[in-house]
């Protein structure tokens, strides 16, 4: 199956998966993808919020720096994570 046919919330997740896998800290340019793979069809749907909500949180728990926790509050507050 392409990733291209993969439910939304699914692509958000596995487009996580090098955030973690990398150096284990999320920066600002991996949030920047994740937000674009969330927002590819406008909307952030219930779905990949939940998705976003924990790959948020999974982040935050391994530590980010200043200007990534600031990015991280804004889109929590944009989408109502």
């Amino acid at each position: 199956m392409s990733l291209s046919k993969l439910d939304s919330h699914l692509k958000l997740a596995l487009a996580s998966i090098p955030v973690f896998t990398d150096d284990g800290r999320m920066d600002l340019a991996e949030l920047d993808r994740l937000l674009a793979v969330a927002l590819e069809d406008q909307v952030v749907d219930p779905e990949e919020k939940r998705v976003l909500a924990n790959v948020l949180a999974r982040a935050e728990k391994d530590g980010v720096d200043a200007e990534v926790q600031a990015r991280i509050g804004e889109v929590r507050q944009l989408h109502g994570l």
